[in-house]
């Protein structure tokens, strides 16, 4: 009976990781065929040889390397900038006690509750007032404040016992030193987390830089990679699939790079 269950067990997993994974598979089989193999019934998974030039068609169909640099500057001024307003905030939150503290808080998780779709109209007529449009900001200025980043930051920095910043602050620790020197290295799993999670979500944006940009200039790559279908016509599935894969792989990369430490954060943080 405990080899059945152990079996069922193993089935189970392997049934959720298929399901997750063949997509990706598809996407790279897919960046790999030609033409004809991406039309033929029964479709097939392994091309017969693989097509690495799907990639440089997909790159050279438009200024992609503008389109990648965009996305980079982008995504890594908002992680940036994300950090330097939740650390202290969440630091604040979770180990001061002043007077309308918890308001301000559940000011905090009410915008993390609401939709960016409820605020892009009048977000998007404060940067046009602005005239700004043409440039890479307002894809990076609604942005600069990460309200589930505080809240998962304020969880974790609340573990952390008081005696071990009483001890500091006898030693003439300063608030800046204690949170240089104790706070941010003990929560290191946690901001890897929020950084990684902001980096997808502001790596793979698609609706706001949509609506902000009507220039190559300023578009990022999600963007650039939609266009695709319009460069290369629709059924060019290969050459679209190149693009996508091309989208993911910087994703991956950081991944591997923070895996482990979101598994840290999410065993230690108490949150499931």
């Amino acid at each position: 009976m405990h080899i059945v269950k152990l079996s069922i067990g193993y089935l189970l997993k392997l049934l959720l990781v298929t399901v997750f994974i063949f997509p990706f598979l598809w996407m790279i089989s897919t960046s790999l065929q030609t033409f004809k193999e991406t039309l033929a019934f029964p479709p097939t998974m392994v091309p017969a040889v693989p097509q690495f030039i799907n990639y440089v068609t997909a790159w050279q169909s438009g200024p992609f390397l503008t389109y990648f640099s965009n996305s980079a500057i982008i995504t890594i001024s908002i992680i940036v900038i994300q950090m330097l307003v939740l650390i202290p905030a969440a630091y604040g939150f979770a180990k001061y006690k002043f007077k309308g503290s918890s308001f301000l808080f559940s000011l905090v998780l009410l915008a993390f509750m609401i939709p960016g779709q409820v605020t892009f109209i009048p977000v998007y007529l404060m940067m046009s007032d602005w005239g700004i449009g043409r440039t890479l900001l307002p894809q990076i200025i609604p942005f600069m404040t990460n309200a589930f980043g505080i809240f998962l930051l304020r969880q974790y920095l609340m573990q952390v016992p008081e005696e071990l910043i009483e001890a500091a602050r006898l030693d003439n620790a300063s608030e800046f030193k204690i949170l240089w020197k104790i706070m941010i290295p003990m929560s290191k799993p946690a901001l890897a987390t929020i950084a990684l999670f902001s980096f997808v979500s502001h790596w793979n944006d698609y609706f706001w830089p949509l609506v902000m940009t009507d220039s190559a200039a300023v578009r990022p790559l999600t963007v650039g990679i939609s266009m695709l279908r319009e460069t290369e016509g629709i059924s060019n599935w290969h050459v679209i699939m190149a693009g996508n894969v091309i989208l993911v792989i910087p994703i991956l990369i950081v991944y591997l790079f923070c895996s482990k430490q979101i598994v840290k954060a999410f065993v230690y943080s108490g949150i499931k």
